[in-house]
């Protein structure tokens, strides 16, 4: 006999937490459904342990920077040991503390992998529930690489719990993560290598902001190569060799640990869709614009399990209550991924809000395009910056800011004055006309609409 649920969301994440909150909150009775751990990806095995990491790599920027400012510094070591300690501390408990307010708040948790065994039927184990409405809410994983000697790479989940600095690093694959990761490696003085397949980095990320972030990387000694393909890992020694051509060329190149650093994709693997008459092709579920599924329209799907979504934690999160309010008012609401923010933690950081240049082009849109270099501004020499660089894109007529792409100067925090200015209508304009407090990069901002 199958336990019964106004909802029932698979994966206990950002998105999942979401929507299982408002449907509960609005009286309706909820199971969630998590294999691993209470809290998700972002929390215990992402963006928060991570940011530990970034913060430290930071910091040796800036000592670094140290001789600018007339500081004398002796030798300067990073202790990776202890840094691995000090984010893993931002890990422990936390996962007791989400299935503690799931309790609180009156959310059943079931523990296991579900799938489907019906339209409205999941089965955990020999354990079968139902649901009037089902979330599908299980995040992504790395996307696997198909090549020989792939069981030899470590991903991003191993790196954060790695106490030993390798000497070197090779990262297959250069997305978001990977440039992230090279970062705090190089800083803490590792030799790493990226290898992209394609002829760029960050490929869905505005090319001139990709291209300031690349001369960084190169800079602080993070060799770079893209049109790469690689055939292949093997063990050589107590090396790993990766086998590549480029340009059609063999090249090998050897470290420590290889990485798989080529993104992430929805997590669908053993979810039995089939049975749950659920369509889908590869890892993407067909969703119409309220993320229901196209043909079980009992169906609902958020984060990073949504394919037409960023892979953003915020962004979980909003298409998790998303869902939830759809649940509980009867489809009302759309996605709008438009104004939302996103930010690449590298030192210094890129931050991006709406379309690039290139997507504008394509869409057929009329824009004016500002590009600031600030590395001579006094505000960029005052701290030293090594990189500071914005691209802004203008509706013509309107003054409507359609895209904004940040390299340095405060990118991860400025940007979100463009996104607040994209969603709630404030063009060009008013921006430039705002009274900002000064000396700050946020005074810098009139400048560069």
């Amino acid at each position: 006999m199958a336990e019964q649920f106004d909802v029932v969301v698979l994966g206990a994440g950002n998105a999942g937490i979401g929507a299982a909150s408002v449907a509960r909150a609005a009286g309706l009775s909820v199971a969630i459904v998590e294999g691993r751990d209470v809290g998700g990806t972002c929390a215990l095995r992402g963006c928060v342990p991570k940011k530990v990491l970034v913060a430290a790599a930071q910091a040796m920027h800036q000592i670094s920077r140290a001789p600018i400012h007339e500081i004398e510094l002796g030798s300067v070591r990073l202790d990776w040991g202890k840094l691995i300690a000090r984010e893993r501390s931002f890990v422990e408990g936390a996962s007791a503390r989400f299935d503690a307010n799931l309790v609180e708040h009156g959310i059943a948790l079931k523990r296991g992998r579900g799938r489907f065994a019906g339209p409205k039927r999941i089965a955990i184990g020999d354990d079968l529930v139902e649901g009037e409405k089902i979330v599908i809410a299980t995040g992504s994983r790395p996307r696997p690489l198909k090549i020989a000697g792939a069981e030899h790479l470590i991903t991003s989940e191993d790196i954060l719990e790695m106490t030993e600095l390798p000497k070197s690093l090779v990262f297959i694959g250069g997305g978001v993560v990977a440039l992230e990761f090279s970062h705090v490696f190089a800083r803490a003085g590792c030799k790493v290598t990226i290898l992209e397949a394609t002829d760029r980095l960050l490929p869905a990320l505005d090319e001139e902001a990709v291209g300031v972030l690349q001369g960084e990387s190169v800079r602080i000694g993070i060799e770079v190569h893209r049109g790469v393909t690689v055939e292949g890992v093997r063990v050589e020694g107590n090396q790993l060799a990766v086998q590549a051509r480029i340009a059609g060329k063999p090249r090998q190149f050897t470290a420590e640990r290889v990485a798989n650093g080529a993104g992430r994709i929805a997590d669908l693997d053993d979810l039995d869709l089939e049975e749950g008459n659920v369509s889908y092709e590869g890892t993407k579920i067909a969703v119409d614009s309220h993320l229901r599924s196209t043909s079980n329209p009992r169906v609902y799907v958020a984060g990073d399990a949504l394919w037409s979504a960023p892979q953003l934690s915020p962004v979980a999160s909003y298409t998790g209550r998303l869902v939830g309010e759809n649940i509980v008012k009867g489809d009302q609401r759309t996605a709008d991924y438009e104004a939302i923010p996103a930010n690449v933690y590298t030192v210094p950081g890129l931050a991006s809000v709406g379309r690039t240049e290139a997507a504008l082009t394509a869409a057929g849109r009329k824009f004016e395009v500002k590009r600031t270099d600030m590395t001579d501004w006094r505000s960029a020499r005052t701290y030293a910056e090594t990189a500071a660089f914005a691209k802004v894109m203008v509706e013509k007529g309107s003054g409507r800011i359609l895209g904004a792409h940040l390299v340095g100067h405060g990118a991860e925090e400025v940007i979100h004055l463009f996104a607040f200015a994209m969603k709630y209508g404030i063009d060009a304009d008013a921006l430039a006309g705002n009274v900002y407090a000064y000396p700050s990069f946020s005074s810098d901002l009139k400048y560069l609409v």
